[in-house]
């Protein structure tokens, strides 16, 4: 007995042995991708040598003697800290996902394929001005001098994903860049979404009904919708969800979760120190790391700091000496389905107008596909974009027999000088230059907020398509395109797009709310991203009559939900403080619990507190109760409380109050009764997670932020080094806007909120601050990896300086990079993965 002790100890010691040399020979492979931010490189491609000097948040300050060279630089130090990032951003944006990761990605490579994306960028290249060109040269040639050290100098692969995928990396190329801007702009429209889901509501709902939980915009008459079955005839009700991703890494989100942001501004005489002000917190999806890089670069035209994105060799938000610049999504109507009628004698043909008909233009394309045989896709375009199968955006669901879809969308352009518009705007000395700039900017649409010497300005930036007057929807569901009146006419000039200059009253501001009330088609966009977190902005700015950082700061942070104690009093009229106590341990006596802390609540959705998590739950269980007899499946696609359609609901705006009633059951149910089960309901779900004592529940507990790895954040046991999850406070509707998942075992993971934060004062611009939500490096095993995130998520701020003599004085690693003699100009080629 004592031997077989002995062995087994052994043999216990011998496995916890070999597991801890595992483990060392794993960490000591995945290190030696690390950078080391003091080394030193000497480089073909530069003209004089640059310093990159970075602080103890691993912010690189780039200093050269030419723009070509610090564009340069900032490619390098883009690929030593993100080089996974851009080689998984520049393989999305190819349709080239399908060669690391098999199978499972196909779909997402098909969607990119068909729409052409890359193509497109390809063409782009040469519509860029030559300093845009030059500079899109120089930051290749930066990024390829760091994948040439990586090959060269054993440094762990690059990065340790590139222990797990294949570790090959092709040059980088000025197409790759302007690729990722047409990336994010399909991660930043969701009109595609919208009418399929407008479609599909159609078949089940009466008029009136759609327009309650999808409601027209209310501050324009609106023409009625006609039915869309019998706009294209064949069209069925379906039984099931719409799913509109088309796999892992999909860049195609559900209409809640394509784009948002904050933005305001003050003019100097609404700032208690006298200079013009500027809050901006652009929201994406989380990631980890998230998709901003913050960066200084020292141009020729003067220092610019703010946040990158890595691969693209510019600032997109941040500021100047003279004047910042901040993004809020513009929901312009950019998309439109078109829905084409094949030719029953030959399928390759559709229908046109007049009644003719006309073949698609075809091309093939060969998808390589890891651990199986390459798809080969036959590409179709009619006159209205290209073709979509019905897997894509859930097209099946609203496109009959004998009929496909097409995609109009102003970002499929192969002259598209988006990033020269990027670029001119980075280098701009004052209002008038930076709109100027706007003018060549195509997509992602969005709204440009200024902030400078010269004032403040809001501008919608992006081609605004133009639609006949009598489009048969107006862009609102899928058209059909054998009608004259259907498709794009163009673009509207530059000078139709709305713009905003120095206001009367001193102050500008936009979070994704309705910015124009102008008819069809002139009218932006019937569908807005915001009702609720504009009313608490402008509540905050009245508070004062003049505005200083750290008060836009306090807006920036603000948790009160406008839309809890808009709606809690009105759905709860009847429950609060009515009848006896209830005997403890009983259902209504839990909900009286629950009810007393609600009518004790401010409405600050505060990640310690249980009365957001109440809230929260309860409206959700309420909305789910209205319309899931109704919708059916198609509830599932309207998971978080609407604040419109309750209140429409409970004012019975229009006749709403019928869906109240439960169509299904004899009794007719009154509102009362549906708030009170629903609240029931909610309570029941919470204490089976969180626990019976209703007073320890914690909002942050539910409300995590999600900073997930994209690849490795579902692997066991490397989750638990890659995914970076933090207790936050906010919600759907604060102005700290905190996106909840809406769906799954925990519906209120933060999923989607402000990456970065930047607030800029022109009185003293070296006051102003910025963060970003993870941090620099994409390494897990690096310090910077997770670093701004606690920061971040306690509201607070690192310093946004301009000042050589305070980033040389705070430098953490400073590295120096010298021109190889002679020094040659690097060529990337023109296409790599």
């Amino acid at each position: 007995m004592f031997t077989l002790f002995r062995w087994l100890l052994r043999i216990a010691s011998g496995l916890l042995i070999l597991g801890v040399a595992g483990l060392a020979v794993g960490y000591w492979f995945l290190s030696r991708s690390l950078v080391d931010y003091d080394e030193d490189f000497t480089l073909a491609g530069l003209s004089a040598p640059v310093e990159v000097i970075r602080n103890n948040d691993s912010v690189p300050h780039i200093i050269g003697e030419s723009d070509e060279d610090v564009f340069f630089a900032l490619g390098f130090v883009h690929a030593q800290d993100r080089l996974w990032q851009m080689t998984l951003l520049r393989r999305t944006a190819q349709g080239r996902l399908s060669e690391l990761f098999g199978p499972m990605t196909l779909q997402t490579d098909e969607l990119i394929r068909r729409l052409d994306l890359y193509t497109l960028a390809l063409d782009s290249v040469a519509a860029q001005d030559e300093t845009t060109l030059a500079a899109l040269t120089a930051y290749s040639a930066g990024v390829n001098a760091w994948i040439e050290e990586v090959n060269r100098g054993a440094r762990g692969r690059g990065a340790p994903e590139f222990w797990f995928f294949e570790p090959e990396i092709s040059a980088w190329a000025p197409a790759d860049s302007i690729a990722i801007l047409k990336l994010m702009a399909l991660q930043l429209t969701g009109h595609a979404q919208n009418e399929v889901l407008r479609a599909r509501l159609s078949l089940v709902l009466p008029a009136e009904r759609l327009s309650d939980i999808m409601p027209e915009d209310p501050g324009q008459g609106v023409t009625t919708l006609p039915d869309y079955a019998e706009l294209i005839p064949g069209t069925l009700p379906g039984d099931r969800p719409i799913r509109f991703a088309s796999g892992p890494l999909s860049p195609v989100a559900e209409p809640g979760l394509s784009g948002a942001s904050n933005a305001w501004a003050a003019v100097p005489g609404r700032s208690a120190a006298g200079g013009a002000l500027l809050a901006n917190d652009p929201h994406l999806g989380f990631t980890a790391p998230t998709i901003w890089y913050l960066a200084r670069l020292e141009l020729q035209s003067g220092g610019v700091i703010g946040a990158t994105i890595p691969g693209m060799p510019v600032v997109m938000i941040g500021r100047s000496e003279e004047m910042g610049w901040g993004l809020t999504t513009a929901y312009l109507d950019d998309q439109d389905i078109v829905i084409e009628k094949l030719n029953p004698e030959d399928p390759q043909e559709y229908l046109l107008p007049d009644g003719r008909h006309e073949r698609f233009r075809m091309r093939q394309t060969i998808v390589t596909v890891k651990d199986a045989a390459p798809v080969t896709l036959t590409l179709r375009w009619s006159r209205n974009g290209p073709i979509l199968p019905g897997h894509h955006y859930d097209l099946q669901g609203v496109t009959p027999a004998g009929h496909v879809a097409a995609l109009s969308w102003t970002a499929l352009s192969g002259a598209d000088t988006s990033m020269t518009a990027a670029m001119r705007l980075m280098s701009a000395p004052g209002l008038d230059a930076a709109l100027e700039a706007g003018r060549l900017y195509i997509a992602p649409a969005q709204n440009l907020m200024l902030a400078g010497r010269d004032g403040i300005a809001l501008q919608l930036i992006g081609a605004m398509p133009m639609r006949d007057p009598a489009h048969p929807t107006q862009g609102r569901m899928p058209a059909p395109g054998w009608i004259e009146t259907t498709g794009f006419r163009g673009s509207f000039p530059y000078e139709e797009n709305p713009r905003f200059l120095n206001p009367e009253a001193g102050l500008l501001g936009n979070t994704n709310n309705k910015t124009v009330d102008r008819p069809f088609p002139r009218h932006v966009s019937f569908v807005w991203g915001d009702t609720m977190r504009i009313q608490a902005w402008l509540n905050l700015m009245k508070t004062r009559e003049v505005h200083t950082r750290e008060s836009f700061i306090e807006a920036q942070l603000d948790t009160v939900n406008p839309t809890a104690r808009a709606l809690l009093p009105l759905i709860g009229a009847d429950l609060w403080f009515t009848g006896e106590a209830a005997p403890e341990g009983t259902p209504e006596a839990f909900r009286q619990r629950a009810l007393k802390l609600l009518a004790e609540w401010n409405g600050e959705m505060n990640e310690h507190l249980p009365e957001p998590l109440i809230a929260e739950a309860w409206l959700r269980a309420l909305q789910e109760r209205l319309i899931r007899d109704e919708l059916g499946p198609l509830a599932e696609n309207l998971t978080r409380p609407s604040p419109v359609f309750i209140e429409r609901v409970w004012r019975d705006i229009g006749g709403a109050s019928v869906w109240c009633d439960v169509v299904q059951s004899a009794p007719v149910e009154t509102c009362t009764d549906m708030a009170r089960i629903a609240l029931d309901e909610a309570l029941i779900r919470l204490s089976e997670s969180y626990g019976p004592n209703i007073e320890s529940w914690r909002w942050g507990d539910a409300h995590q932020a999600t900073h997930d790895h994209p690849v490795l954040g579902k692997v066991a046991v490397l989750k638990w080094f890659v995914n970076i999850r933090q207790s936050t406070s906010g919600g759907d509707d604060t102005l700290m806007r905190g996106r909840t998942i809406g769906s799954g075992p925990n519906p209120f993971l933060n999923v989607h909120g402000a990456g970065y934060r930047g607030v800029y004062d022109f009185a003293d611009p070296d006051s102003s601050v910025f963060i970003s939500a993870t941090g620099q490096s994409g390494h897990f095993l690096s310090r910077h990896y997770d670093d701004l995130g606690e920061l971040w998520r306690r509201g607070e701020y690192i310093p946004m300086s301009l000042d050589p003599a305070l980033a040389n004085a705070a430098a953490a690693g400073v590295m120096r990079l010298t021109p190889a003699h002679p020094a040659t100009a690097a060529e990337p080629p023109a296409t790599g993965p």
